[in-house]
């Protein structure tokens, strides 16, 4: 097992890693719309779901891993009648390689953001 950091992305905010890599596969947590320096990102949702994956690229790369190795996305969302937004975010990340996903909505997440994302990746 391999613990996985960078200072791409922004630090843990508990006792969590932002990853972790098991038999070729990356299991990230999940990411909120934090900057790399810890700063929340107060935009809209489709702002935090860009800084979102801008998070999650920043660990699958520490990981070995890349957005085209995703295989498995779960997205956490505070309001279902945002999804469209979110979705069309989602889109530009993955155009061509639709890895599964689930999505839900929650009645609060951390620091009261809009949206986090995790996900599962090969390892290459």
């Amino acid at each position: 097992m391999k613990v996985v950091h960078t200072d791409n992305a922004p630090k843990a905010i508990g006792p969590y890693s932002q990853g972790i890599v098991v038999n070729n596969l990356f299991y990230s947590s999940g990411q909120i719309p934090l900057k790399a320096d810890g700063e929340l990102l107060n935009g809209d949702v489709k702002e935090q779901t860009h800084q979102v994956f801008q998070n999650l690229k920043a660990v699958l790369a520490e990981a070995g891993a890349s957005l085209e190795t995703v295989v498995k996305a779960t997205v956490f969302i505070k309001n279902m009648d945002e999804f469209q937004q979110i979705n069309e975010v989602y889109g530009e990340y993955f155009h061509t390689h639709k890895p599964a996903r689930s999505c839900v909505e929650v009645a609060r997440l951390p620091k009261d953001v809009l949206v986090e994302i995790e996900v599962i990746a090969l390892v290459k």
